[in-house]
């Protein structure tokens, strides 16, 4: 019996750096390890001692994709643990800002990241050659986005207006009514790639998922919600740690998450669409049915096309906040300053992200805990490999490594995100 070893050194068209190695025997796999080898950056540790109000700014430097996601689950924890309630067009405001995010990080991961896998391109720009009018409305879907965010939070990466409280600065109406043209254009345009992704070739590939998402009964989430799951999960965030556990494996610089007693789970759009399909206005939900997308989706692989829905949901989104919008009183409200313990989670581009905090009686950090949606997805990601390689195994060895590459992108992983941990076991010998 034959073995052979399946390796990727740098995974490409991922954020971050990270390896594959998937060992095999004939045709039964006997070791997945997803290799997230890019130094651990420390952002917990960073945290330790500085001011509260200083977490937003600091936080989103985990991730120059998705600040906003860090920001603002930095600023609800903060509040949740104060007491702070914020004016409700502030409120707007901050779903407006996310839909900016979830509008760049998404165009990103469609079009530039994972479309190549499907028409057959190592690349962006090798399926630039052959789909240049696709290519060119994905940069203009991803700088609409970048510029919602730029307007609201001040630049479009590390934005600076966000802050515990509210935001330093909110724009007149006028500013956001001039960006309801472009957001029309994006809209037409996420309608027209959800059409263009459905038509991709999806290996008949299904999984028993437990999928997790924040919920609410009447939006589809982004910064609020208990967290609920499709076996039997349903408790507020204050809970998530009761459920939820991380550990280190020796493969990897990410801690890998898990819920206590069940294993792995997933994170995403796939976990958000099953979990709140009801949630999407008409629009979106009439954009799943032409594409034949219906709950339960099963198949990982299908979760670019889902990804589309979330882009017009997301632009449907931001023209409604904005006909709607009325700026506050005052951009931010007074926060106390007290011992307190609080955490949150939202809902990043890629899944679920929690935060917490302990700050002493100054507004000094005593401790933080960061956990975002790839870490919870690494072990997810492994068990996907373990049954969707002998699918593929008598293929060519090259097409079974693009295979592995295209099954780890369709959870967008975010590797930099993910390696942040501070946790350090010593092991001593005993001398002899």
């Amino acid at each position: 019996m034959t073995s052979k070893t399946i390796k990727v050194d740098y995974l490409a068209r991922v954020e971050g750096e990270a390896a594959l190695q998937v060992k095999m025997r004939g045709d039964r796999v006997e070791d997945v390890k997803f290799k997230v080898f890019e130094p651990p950056r420390m952002f917990e540790a960073f945290l330790r001692g500085r001011h509260f109000l200083e977490a937003p700014d600091i936080t989103a430097r985990i991730c120059g994709i998705c600040p906003i996601a860090y920001q603002m689950s930095a600023v609800h924890a903060m509040e949740q643990a104060l007491g702070v309630t914020v004016d409700p067009a502030v409120r707007l405001l901050r779903r407006l800002i996310y839909c900016g995010e979830w509008i760049e990080s998404h165009a990103l991961h469609v079009y530039m990241l994972h479309a190549p896998d499907f028409l057959g391109y190592q690349d962006v720009i090798a399926m630039a050659r052959d789909h240049l009018p696709a290519v060119e409305q994905a940069l203009r879907l991803k700088k609409i986005g970048n510029h919602l965010m730029t307007v609201l939070g001040g630049r479009e990466i590390h934005p600076i207006s966000v802050c515990v409280g509210g935001f330093y600065r909110v724009p007149p109406r006028s500013e956001l009514l001039a960006l309801v043209e472009d957001l029309k254009w994006a809209l037409e345009t996420s309608l027209a790639t959800a059409r263009l992704v459905a038509g991709f070739e999806f290996p008949d590939f299904e999984q028993d998922y437990e999928f997790v998402s924040l919920s609410q009964l009447d939006e589809y989430p982004l910064n609020e919600g208990r967290v609920l799951s499709n076996k039997g999960l349903d408790i507020p965030v204050s809970e998530y740690e009761e459920h939820f556990f991380e550990q280190h494996v020796r493969h990897s610089n990410a801690l890998q998450s898990q819920l206590r007693k069940r294993g792995s789970y997933l994170v995403g759009p796939l976990a958000r669409f099953n979990l709140n399909y009801d949630r999407l206005p008409e629009i979106a939900r009439q954009a799943a049915s032409d594409c034949k997308l219906a709950v339960p989706c099963l198949n990982p692989f299908r979760g670019i096309v889902v990804r589309a829905i979330e882009l017009v949901f997301a632009c449907h989104e931001a023209l409604r906040i904005i006909a709607e919008y009325q700026p506050p009183a005052e951009p931010k409200v007074e926060v106390p300053v007290r011992a307190a313990t609080g955490c949150a989670a939202t809902e990043a581009p890629r899944g679920l992200l929690y935060h917490r905090y302990q700050i002493d009686e100054r507004g000094l950090i005593l401790s933080a805990k960061i956990v975002p949606p790839t870490s919870q997805n690494q072990k997810r990601i492994e068990e996907d490999l373990w049954h969707f390689v002998p699918q593929i195994a008598t293929q060519p060895i090259e097409q079974v490594t693009l295979r592995c590459e295209q099954a780890i992108r369709n959870y967008d992983p975010c590797i930099s995100c993910a390696t942040h941990f501070l946790r350090l076991e010593v092991i001593r010998e005993p001398e002899t």
